[in-house]
């Protein structure tokens, strides 16, 4: 269930048997051949197809990110650190005052990781008795063992984020060295470092190794509703 598909009258309705809700957080930025809004297209899928399941309200995404290292490439669009904050802080802030008590935060940008964790905290320590998870399903432990099992690296803007929603053009076929970027730097050399924007690995994998990483993303935000919903 999403905002967009429900009217204020809905979610009053969700509200008096419901407080769970789910926020996606991601990024618009350069993924080589997928689309800008990967980090955004694959978490609200996941969400999706766990909501199926747990019969959980989806806020309306937050669709940019803390992403300055990728700003030569053009269509990366990213805020400042204190700006992507503020954005959540309010949102969230929203819900609680709504009446929204679990909340879990869907983040599909590693970039946001550090700047969310702190605010989380935050928001816990002002409002007693509010529970709010992190849930971030690319690096989560059921989709990591996937990728090990199929002998291949997780890596930003490879096979690991080629799904059929991620994708808007012809990917190579082949393997991309891993890429060397630099730990700090400014956004040219991270262009120059990229390449293409690939990290290194497969630009696709099989159709059953795909499946079963989204298999895996999806079973592991159900267990984090129900986990949220027995706090």
């Amino acid at each position: 269930m999403q905002f967009e598909d429900l009217n204020w009258m809905d979610v009053e309705s969700y509200l008096k048997q419901d407080d769970r809700v789910v926020v996606i957080t991601g990024a618009c930025e350069q993924h080589a051949y997928l689309s800008l809004q990967t980090d955004i297209r694959v978490p609200t899928a996941v969400a999706r197809a766990a909501a199926e399941q747990e019969r959980v309200l989806i806020a309306p995404a937050i669709p940019f990110g803390i992403s300055p290292y990728f700003t030569a490439f053009p269509g990366t669009i990213s805020l400042r650190v204190e700006t992507f904050t503020l954005v959540v802080r309010e949102v969230l802030s929203e819900l609680i005052r709504q009446g929204f008590r679990r909340i879990l935060v869907s983040n599909g940008h590693g970039g946001n990781t550090g700047p969310l964790e702190s605010l989380l905290i935050e928001l816990c320590n002002a409002h007693p008795g509010l529970k709010i998870r992190m849930f971030q399903s690319w690096n989560h432990p059921y989709t990591l063992k996937v990728a090990e099992e199929a002998g291949l690296k997780v890596n930003h803007a490879s096979w690991a984020e080629s799904f059929p929603f991620t994708r808007v053009a012809e990917s190579p076929s082949g393997v991309k060295p891993d890429a060397s970027a630099p730990d700090v730097a400014n956004a040219a050399a991270f262009r120059a470092a990229l390449g293409d924007g690939n990290f290194g690995g497969p630009y696709q994998a099989p159709d059953d190794v795909v499946q079963r990483s989204f298999d895996a993303m999806v079973r592991a935000m159900v267990e984090e509703l129900r986990a949220l919903k027995t706090d």
